[in-house]
């Protein structure tokens, strides 16, 4: 009778033990799924402000022009903001993203620029059903913020006037802008990359426009 308690005994702690053991895979399971508190809070997200305003440029009303969408190394070809430390290394600044991956932002910031100028008869994205005259092929070399030394926006991208009539490139150009990082946070990072950006795109729709 006693060895039968005994073993009656250790097989309770057995049956707490294994309860104790479930409770915690359980609490494991919910702050992992459900516990909210215990996540880190999202990413700030920035856009690119409005497309500038052309004045200059020649008008070509009865052109119509297809914008593709830029092409761009793995580094650049996301929503992560590069940071260079080096010229060697690439880091991307944390707790910051941009809203959409960064060749779609440009694309859309391009064909707003052509539309605003006034001086184009259509422009559009692959898939609009224009009548194309000429395609925009670009190219995002750089789109970063250069932290050794004085730290500064730099942006570059590479353009190609493709007659869509015969594909004989026009002309091609590089654009590059820099712009002096001021203030401090994430923001003054984004601030500055979009003021260079502004630049590499006003330039770079007033040059096709004489192109085209």
């Amino acid at each position: 009778m006693r060895a039968s308690r005994i073993r009656a005994r250790g097989s309770d702690r057995g049956v707490r033990a294994l309860g104790l053991m479930v409770g915690v895979a359980v609490l494991s399971v919910l702050s992992g799924c459900g516990g909210g508190l215990l996540k880190a809070p999202p990413p700030d997200t920035y856009g690119l402000s409005s497309a500038p305003e052309i004045a200059s440029g020649q008008r070509s009303r009865n052109r119509q022009i297809l914008i593709s969408e830029p092409s761009a190394l793995q580094a650049l070809d996301s929503e992560k903001i590069v940071i260079r430390p080096t010229p060697s290394a690439i880091q991307y600044l944390a707790d910051s993203q941009w809203s959409d991956r960064l060749p779609n932002i440009v694309q859309d910031k391009l064909v707003q620029a052509f539309e605003n100028s006034g001086r184009v008869g259509g422009v559009g994205r692959p898939g609009d059903g224009l009548a194309i005259d000429f395609k925009i092929l670009t190219a995002i070399r750089a789109f970063e913020i250069k932290a050794e030394g004085s730290e500064r926006a730099v942006v570059e991208i590479s353009a190609k006037v493709l007659n869509d009539r015969n594909g004989v490139v026009v002309a091609s150009q590089v654009f590059r802008a820099t712009a002096p990082v001021t203030g401090s946070g994430n923001a003054a990072y984004v601030q500055s990359l979009d003021r260079a950006f502004e630049e590499v795109v006003r330039d770079l729709v007033s040059w096709t426009l004489s192109r085209i």
